[in-house]
C-alpha cells in the first residue's frame, strides 16, 4: 500500500528518466499518505495509442470519473 499505475503512450524514457519519475512519485506518495517508501509500488504501463480509448479512457476515466482527482482537458 499504496500502488500507483501510470498508463501512458509508449515513450522513450531512459533508465535515468524513469528513475527520476519514480523517485518524484514515491516522494509525493509517502508525504501524502505518511507511509514508508518501502511500501510504495509503482508501475509504468505503456499502452498503444490505438488501444487507449478502449483500454484506458472508457473504463478508467469515463466509467470511474468519481475517482478522478484530475481530469483530462482535451
Amino acid at each position: 500500500m499504496p500502488h500507483v499505475n501510470i498508463k501512458h503512450f509508449p515513450a522513450p524514457l531512459n533508465e535515468e528518466q524513469a528513475s527520476e519519475l519514480v523517485a518524484a512519485i514515491t516522494g509525493a506518495v509517502t508525504r501524502a499518505f505518511g507511509c514508508d517508501e518501502g511500501v510504495v509500488s509503482i508501475a509504468l504501463e505503456p499502452v498503444d495509442p490505438q488501444a487507449w480509448q478502449d483500454q484506458v479512457y472508457a473504463p478508467e476515466i469515463v466509467e470511474r470519473k468519481e475517482l478522478l482527482r484530475k481530469t483530462p482537458t482535451y
